[in-house]
């Protein structure tokens, strides 16, 4: 392959299934995920995980911590700092329970997947180290589902601290898979005094890489990634520090990106409106050029 674009084989069957209307898309899943930031001595870099050659979803490519939101978050009350959640419902663009619940899932899934926890006592601190076996029974607990994040905060009596979040981009798969989801990309500087570790039964590697370098291995094809994964990455050249990502995340559009097929001559194109890099023309009968 030319670069590290993840395709899956049945996706040109079931494009077609879509354009011939034969194929009725499912409708998406409330979702997040979190570009987790440092600086290093020659710029930020950022926490991505290899998912496992085994998972159904992407096996093998390179993403961030993320995943579904739980509807158990969406009115439970929960200790809150920073913007209230009538900004978070205007910037992410639902009401106000649901914007609680995708904030909660952003801030869960980074504590379930990379052990960081964007919370603390109080509404200026955060908890320091994460990894004792009290910390790790709680978070074995989430990630069974056996608890709901927002009992979680109010059990360790700590305050969600959204103001470490910063909203950055929202895609939606597209209508022609099987499972979808429609999710908001946040982008969070790594807490003074936590550190990361694979925390995920999902994913067989983590690393810390300079976004350039990412990106780069992806265009040689050494990387796997999905579209909304190499997009995001190429967003965050342009910042020399940690810090300044974080700052630019409220001008940023959160217009969700949609991936279209359409039939074009007997032959599909697939395209993500704005991102012309991964447009594919699909032959009849052809897989992707």
């Amino acid at each position: 392959m030319a670069n590290g674009q993840w395709f899956p084989p049945d996706w040109p069957e079931r494009i077609r299934a879509l354009a011939d209307g034969t194929l009725t898309p499912v409708a998406p899943k409330r979702a997040a995920t979190v570009m987790l930031l440092k600086d290093a001595g020659s710029g930020p870099v950022i926490h991505m995980l290899r998912r496992r050659a085994s998972m159904a979803f992407a096996g093998g490519a390179y993403a961030y911590p993320g995943g579904g939101v739980d509807p158990r978050d969406d009115d439970r009350h929960v200790r809150w700092a920073g913007p209230p959640r009538t900004w978070w419902a205007e910037r992410l663009g639902v009401d106000e329970t649901a914007a609680q619940a995708v904030v909660c899932a952003a801030v869960r899934e980074t504590y379930e997947e990379a052990g960081v926890l964007l919370a603390g006592p109080t509404p200026g601190s955060v908890v320091g180290d994460t990894t004792g076996d009290d910390w790790e029974a709680d978070r074995a607990a989430l990630v069974a589902r056996e608890t709901s994040f927002a009992e979680f905060l109010d059990r360790r009596g700590l305050v969600l601290r959204s103001d470490l979040l910063g909203a950055w981009t929202r895609w939606i798969t597209p209508e022609f898979e099987p499972r979808r989801y429609d999710t908001w990309f946040f982008v969070a500087v790594l807490p003074e005094g936590q550190r990361t570790r694979n925390a995920s039964t999902e994913a067989d590697r983590t690393v810390w890489i300079r976004p350039a370098d990412a990106a780069a291995s992806y265009d040689e094809g050494e990387l796997l990634m999905m579209p909304p994964t190499i997009a995001t990455l190429r967003q965050l050249l342009p910042y020399g520090t940690a810090a300044e990502a974080l700052a630019a995340a409220p001008a940023r559009d959160l217009t969700p990106v949609l991936a279209r097929a359409r039939l074009v001559d007997g032959e599909v194109v697939l395209s993500w409106p704005g991102h012309d890099e991964f447009t594919k023309h699909i032959p009849a009968g052809g897989g992707p050029a």
